[in-house]
């Protein structure tokens, strides 16, 4: 049976590859989608993630707009990654997928308790949504299947020495997921940054030769323009979709159960995973940490989303010409 799934994301360059692969493999059940600030502002996500349901032809998924600033203090945004659009690259057409007229939390809510069984939360992007779900209505706890969250790292950050993106942009939320006791994974920059999209992975997309596949090139393409620019990176990693990838694919990841702390305060280190491989603390664990990753299953997976969702150019609002 497929697994029933809501993505909330940011998009954001790898969040497009994870709408995609989530629309796309018949082991997942996509209820919806919600956006959060993060890579940009809430409007851009949610345009971004209208964007790329259009031009993947992903129709009848819900798409809801989340919070658009952190529980505490001002957000911060990735325009020197992602574009001032949060997706550059491509050029778009008008995207004719509407917006949910509920807030994220309201369609988390409204869904969590409509489905027969429980659900799956995907988290791509800063913890905001997630957190304030779980703040607005903790009696639907346990209608979480599990959170399977892309965030953190057992090593280095990326937005400073110690603090990964997505948990820097909401320490506070993280923390709020982080001791939810609600069945945790984190995948993080230790694992991500295995997957690069190198060359040969552009030239095996663009190969396909569908409009999407196009988009598809021009994302990757740019993204990893950003990466070598900004990070010495040869090539972009493609951080979000492993977290699809993983309930697709079970075994892609390697995982270890371990307690996980959100530092809140630290001078040097808010917004670190402090994630306790050698058991040192003597905490309970709370998170199934991705440790390894199979590289080329997981290109296998994306480059097969973006084939089995391929098509002629559509007549109206995809990809502009």
């Amino acid at each position: 049976m497929p697994v029933p799934v809501i993505l909330d994301c940011d998009p954001g360059h790898d969040d497009a590859f994870n709408i995609m692969l989530a629309a796309a493999h018949p082991r997942i059940e996509l209820l919806g989608i919600t956006t959060v600030a993060g890579n940009q502002t809430v409007e851009k996500t949610t345009l971004n993630a209208r964007r790329v349901c259009t031009a993947a032809g992903v129709r009848g998924v819900p798409i809801a707009a989340g919070m658009a600033e952190p529980l505490r203090g001002p957000g911060i945004v990735a325009p020197d990654i992602h574009g001032e659009s949060g997706l550059d690259g491509p050029e778009f057409g008008e995207p004719d997928v509407p917006v949910d007229g509920r807030d994220a939390v309201t369609f988390l809510r409204d869904t969590l308790r409509a489905h027969p069984e429980p659900v799956t939360l995907v988290p791509t992007g800063p913890l905001t949504n997630i957190a304030a779900f779980l703040l607005a209505h903790p009696e639907l706890a346990d209608r979480i299947e599990r959170i399977v969250l892309m965030g953190g790292s057992t090593e280095r950050g990326n937005r400073t020495p110690a603090a990964e993106f997505n948990i820097l942009a909401d320490p506070e939320a993280a923390d709020v997921v982080f001791r939810s006791g609600l069945h945790l994974t984190m995948i993080g920059l230790n694992v991500s940054h295995r997957a690069l999209a190198t060359p040969d992975v552009v030239a095996r997309v663009k190969a396909l030769g569908t409009p999407l596949a196009e988009m598809s090139a021009a994302l990757l393409t740019y993204f990893g323009d950003t990466y070598r620019e900004v990070f010495g990176f040869p090539a972009p990693p493609l951080h979000d979709p492993l977290t699809v990838a993983h309930i697709a694919a079970p075994d892609l990841l390697t995982l270890v159960h371990v307690p996980v702390a959100v530092e809140l305060t630290g001078t040097h280190t808010r917004g670190a995973t402090v994630v306790d491989l050698d058991g040192v603390t003597g905490a309970a664990p709370n998170a199934h940490v991705a440790v390894d990753v199979d590289v080329p299953a997981y290109w296998d997976l994306i480059v097969d989303a973006v084939r089995t969702l391929g098509r002629p150019a559509p007549t109206g609002g995809g990809l502009s010409r």
